[in-house]
């Protein structure tokens, strides 16, 4: 039997056990969904032929998710008690789902029922959307279905993640359009039920100027710009946690005095544009890791990275002590050796993200289908050229540019026999519940109870439709000049 419904009908039909359709409300059944209910109409909603099927299928999914109290919600309240001290001790887990979003979130949120954990992040990237093929409503209803299939019954947090600045573009003719974009993806995001948004414009930190201030201002000034408009989209009843940057991954090490020249410059910006606006909850810094870590030669991820743990400290504790900001962020940091993470919570730092390390479980996995690797690292190599750098190995270029053919292969990888799901998926799982011990997110579930309320926003079945038609453009897939 095939996992796709073929009608609006059909689909609605089967639905009844999650319950009924009335006109643009989705009345919800009570008992228990059906798992194989849930995994056809997760597959729908990803792969319907049509734009009013895949809608339907992602509305029904997160109507029913939200009836059982799945729903998003911003993260900003916690991190702002985690600045008055009211809240701390762990760092929360921000994972980029790249490869078979349903399954491997299936895998995190078993890992955090049976740790009763509540503060985690399921985010993606600016550039991860098109080159995965998951534009923000489809990512958004993947993740929530699969906490209803798993029963987890909390608030998920789905984050914007690196919402960044083209430095080249902004630095040409084509500046006001590169900013329309992002302002168009925020609007997407927020729309998607994305209450958590990283605004990234260290991409335009310029370190000849000759004075801190001088070489953060565009930085500063665009947060706010950013900020702004933020607020006056987000939700009634929602402020959405917006995250500033200070130093790009892969770039210099950040350090205190960098921190207060952007927050000087940032709430001095945010005031000149009127009102009392809330500002960032976190921010991010550079301590020494990067994006998809550090390859070796031989296309393996080197386990020598060295982070700088007392900057990474100070710069925590002087954002929530100074600015009443959660803490600092870690980025590019999945790849680190596994006795690295528990240092994380023990030098205050209040985020975490975590990426291409679950690209790798995947892809190197003994179930994934040989056959299918293969393809991908043909494809890769036809049409991937543009990640490919001169002093590269063979093995280095894979390892690097593979991420792009997750996108091409997106319907063969979620195709895979449910021998081979189940097998990836526990050690998904493993991994997943590993990172959250720690980081000390086990038994946060209490914390975000106490602090996070998520008001109900109605979800529109024309708007998911009209989401659903979206398409990932050339460059998208690209993703030229973007952090990941």
């Amino acid at each position: 039997m095939s996992l796709l419904f073929e009608s609006v009908d059909q689909l609605l039909a089967a639905a009844a056990p999650l319950g009924r359709s009335e006109g643009d409300r989705f009345v919800a059944a009570a008992g228990e969904p059906d798992g194989a209910l849930i995994d056809r109409l997760a597959h729908t909603g990803a792969f319907g032929a049509t734009p009013e099927i895949k809608g339907t299928a992602r509305w029904v999914l997160r109507s029913a998710a939200a009836a059982r109290g799945i729903r998003p919600a911003s993260i900003h309240d916690l991190y702002i008690a985690m600045g008055r001290g009211d809240a701390g001790g762990f760092t929360v887990p921000a994972m980029n789902i790249r490869m078979m979003a349903y399954d491997s979130a299936r895998a995190a949120f078993r890992a955090a029922r049976g740790l009763k954990a509540g503060a985690i992040i399921f985010e993606i990237a600016r550039s991860e959307i098109g080159y995965t093929e998951q534009r923000p409503h489809e990512y958004a209803a993947m993740i929530i279905a699969a906490a209803l299939r798993e029963r987890f019954d909390g608030l998920v947090f789905l984050q914007g993640d690196h919402v960044q600045v083209n430095a080249k573009k902004y630095r040409s003719a084509e500046r006001e359009p590169e900013l329309e974009t992002l302002r168009a993806l925020i609007r997407e995001e927020i729309a998607a039920g994305f209450y958590n948004i990283d605004i990234d414009t260290s991409t335009l930190v310029d370190l000849d100027k000759a004075t801190l201030e001088e070489q953060q201002r565009v930085n500063c000034e665009l947060g706010a710009d950013f900020t702004q408009f933020i607020r006056e989209h987000e939700p009634d009843g929602v402020t959405i946690s917006v995250g500033g940057e200070i130093g790009e991954v892969g770039g210099k090490n950040s350090d205190v005095h960098e921190l207060h020249a952007y927050m000087r410059g940032y709430l001095a910006a945010l005031a000149r544009r009127g009102g009392r606006l809330a500002g960032i909850s976190k921010i991010s810094v550079q301590t020494g890791t990067a994006h998809g870590g550090f390859v070796g030669a031989d296309g393996k991820v080197r386990m020598d990275v060295k982070i700088d743990l007392v900057a990474l400290e100070e710069l925590s504790r002087a954002a929530r002590e100074q600015y009443g900001l959660g803490g600092a962020v870690q980025h590019g940091a999945s790849t680190l050796p596994p006795d690295a993470f528990d240092a994380f919570p023990k030098a205050g730092a209040c985020e975490i993200h975590l990426a291409t390390d679950f690209q790798n479980q995947v892809y190197e996995h003994p179930s994934l289908p040989a056959t299918l690797r293969q393809q991908m690292y043909a494809w890769v190599a036809e049409h991937a050229t543009e990640e490919r750098k001169p002093n590269d190995t063979e093995q280095q270029f894979i390892y690097k540019a593979r991420k792009k053919a997750i996108g091409p292969f997106k319907e063969p990888l979620w195709s895979i026999s449910d021998e081979a799901k189940a097998a990836i998926g526990a050690t998904l799982e493993d991994r997943f519940r590993f990172l959250m011990e720690k980081l000390r997110v086990g038994g946060t579930r209490d914390a975000v109870d106490r602090f996070v309320r998520a008001p109900e926003v109605p979800r529109d079945r024309q708007s998911e439709i009209e989401a659903a038609a979206g398409r990932i453009t050339a460059a998208e897939r690209k993703a030229e000049g973007l952090a990941d």
